[in-house]
């Protein structure tokens, strides 16, 4: 990041993590500034980083049945190969929803979502068999109700 964040590039940014698909008159309006003013701050955040792209929150209820599950995920070492080799694959497994490096009792937490808990079984079961990945142990925990999605982060005070 070049700048520090003004006032006006933390509203924008809140305005855009509640709803990015606001458009550039109404986002001028709640900054006071011009639409085309608006839209190169914008562009600026997005050029810097701060932006990283947009997206849709789908009513999952609406994709059909399916399971949500986390998984703590321990690795057997932690040497650079194993480590990236297995990042690469879960990145690239549409299972995967979200994956987290973590400090504490096991090295990764992810979230992934399922046809049925047989899927799941199915998968993670490969994933064991697998020596390469070289996982170790996979906890499983069943999500059995979303309380709060993630819906931005907050912005530190100016």
């Amino acid at each position: 990041m070049s700048a520090p964040l003004d006032r006006i590039d933390r509203q924008l940014l809140q305005s855009l993590q509640a709803d990015a698909r606001q458009s550039a008159q109404a986002l001028s309006e709640a900054v006071h500034l011009s639409a085309r003013a608006t839209l190169s701050r914008i562009r600026r955040l997005q050029e810097e980083g701060l932006i990283e792209g947009c997206h849709a929150h789908i009513q999952r209820a609406a994709l059909g049945e399916h399971v949500a599950l986390f998984a703590e995920v321990t690795l057997k070492d932690q040497r650079p190969a194993t480590v990236q080799r297995f990042e690469r694959h879960v990145a690239a497994c549409r299972e995967v929803v979200g994956c987290w490096l973590v400090s504490g009792a096991y090295d990764y937490l992810l979230r992934l979502g399922c046809r049925d808990l047989a899927h799941y079984r199915a998968l993670t079961d490969a994933w064991l068999a697998d020596v390469g990945l070289g996982i170790e142990r996979i906890v499983s925990l069943t999500e059995l109700q979303t309380v709060k999605e993630f819906t931005g982060f907050p912005l530190p005070p100016a």
